[in-house]
């Protein structure tokens, strides 16, 4: 392996796989490096067979779940917002021609000890339980007014600066129910929790148009899902690297991150070859403490666990119109938390599981010694239970930038409900690694595969 790259990739997670297409496009020697044999690392779908084996070793999968090969069970659940960032790099690659993608059924949120569908059309909204008459009057001059802004024209403002007034202000403008807000921060602009009520709107602006945008787009809710599981993500994005050269080596197991005197990265060393390269980008699991000899290189955020139930049942979730998948936002103050609780749930027609079986992911940031207790209000909500898979994983962010070492690590999924955050985590990995922004430029050739 006497070859130098210019960048050694470690995992295959989703980050890692759109790091490592992109810089093989634009003409970077990239190989890409996984201990595991699968694509995906933390962000992989697993068929039957490895579920187990990764959550109950020694056991075997129950033949009454059907064939192994029907399953992909995500082990982070992310939905695609359509008019999101996620959706232009997918389009702008091209990747989106080794995919295909089926709608997400609905949105829901729970109030008041029940769940009622997240309105997508005008219709919907006259209809919706989750405001009375009044309210709905209110609510709609907000809309209005959210949709006629225009930065260059005050006459659309209402006397509101949405970079300096907060959005508790604009909320109160509008005389909105406290019921409301919520459903507007949680449900809609997709915050986990209400710290963004105090500060400036402009973000809670900007994510609300981007959900209202998606739901246009496709109509019954404002996001994608990719035919069989998230793990085909992460693969496309690999296949995108290797049409440009990048070389692919699963189930490689990384023995030591090599460094010279000054610490500055030299190569990688697996089964007693030593690979080098000018720059590594890694998953948080290559650099923690013990992973080699790089320990000190990741931290745990602030509030940073989040607990993940997959659940396997033989229904749709109750009271969601029979839906073949949705998603079930629990705010955090209808059950006593700091953050919302939530449930992801897809099935048989996005080729993930075998007919008549649903997958159903309930998760949430931890906040006690008890996590298992914390998703209670998620579970309670999909009836008899099939299956459970339990895990509560460490949030790891970089301690450093790694322009001084070229050690550049990526950050763990965190528990939002879509990939808005990992594509601003490429964006901040690309400017490390690159020294510019992420530009995405138009594909000029059409390589031959």
């Amino acid at each position: 392996m006497d070859e130098q790259y210019d960048v050694i990739v470690l995992g295959t997670g989703l980050t890692e796989c759109i790091l490592s297409g992109l810089l093989s496009v634009e003409g970077k020697k990239v190989l890409h490096m996984d201990r595991n044999d699968y694509y995906g690392g933390d962000s992989a779908s697993l068929n039957l067979t490895q579920l187990y084996r990764k959550f109950r070793p020694g056991q075997e999968a129950p033949t009454d779940l059907g064939r192994d090969r029907d399953y992909a069970v995500d082990l982070i659940p992310k939905f695609i917002i359509a008019s999101g960032e996620l959706t232009k790099i997918l389009v702008h690659t091209d990747v989106t021609r080794y995919l295909e993608f089926k709608q997400i059924a609905g949105s829901f949120v729970y109030r008041d000890g029940k769940i009622s569908k997240v309105p997508s059309t005008e219709m919907e909204a006259v209809k919706s339980p989750l405001m009375g008459l009044f309210e709905k009057r209110r609510a709609k001059k907000f809309f209005e007014f959210l949709q006629g802004w225009k930065d260059d024209d005050p006459a659309t403002h209402q006397g509101i600066d949405l970079d300096k007034d907060s959005m508790k202000t604009v909320y109160e403008k509008f005389g909105l129910e406290p019921g409301t807000q919520d459903f507007i921060g949680h449900a809609m602009a997709l915050y986990l929790d209400d710290d963004y009520i105090t500060k400036p709107a402009r973000p809670t602006y900007d994510r609300i148009v981007l959900y209202t945008s998606s739901m246009a787009r496709y109509g019954k809710s404002p996001y994608i899902y990719p035919l069989y599981g998230l793990g085909e993500l992460p693969q496309s994005f690999a296949r995108l690297s290797a049409i440009y050269g990048g070389t692919y080596m699963l189930d490689k197991q990384i023995d030591q991150i090599v460094t010279d005197a000054e610490g500055n990265f030299v190569g990688v060393t697996s089964g007693g070859e030593t690979v080098k390269a000018k720059q590594v980008i890694g998953d948080p699991s290559y650099f923690g403490a013990g992973a080699s000899s790089q320990g000190g290189k990741v931290r745990v955020v602030e509030h940073g666990r989040v607990v993940r139930a997959i659940c396997i049942l033989k229904h749709p979730i109750p009271n969601t119109d029979d839906s073949d998948s949705c998603q079930i936002i629990i705010p955090q103050n209808q059950v006593n938390r700091r953050n919302d609780i939530y449930v992801a749930m897809v099935s048989a027609t996005h080729n993930v599981c075998a007919k008549d079986i649903y997958v159903a992911i309930v998760s949430t940031i931890v906040e006690t010694d008890n996590p298992h207790h914390e998703i209670v209000p998620g579970l309670n909500l999909l009836g008899p239970i099939h299956e459970q898979f339990l895990t509560v994983t460490p949030l790891y962010t970089p301690t450093s930038d790694g322009s001084a070492d070229n050690i550049f690590v990526t950050r763990s999924y965190d528990a939002t409900s879509h990939f808005e955050t990992v594509v601003e985590d490429v964006q901040d990995v690309w400017k490390r690694v690159v020294g510019s922004d992420l530009v995405l430029k138009k594909r000029e050739v059409e390589v031959q595969e």
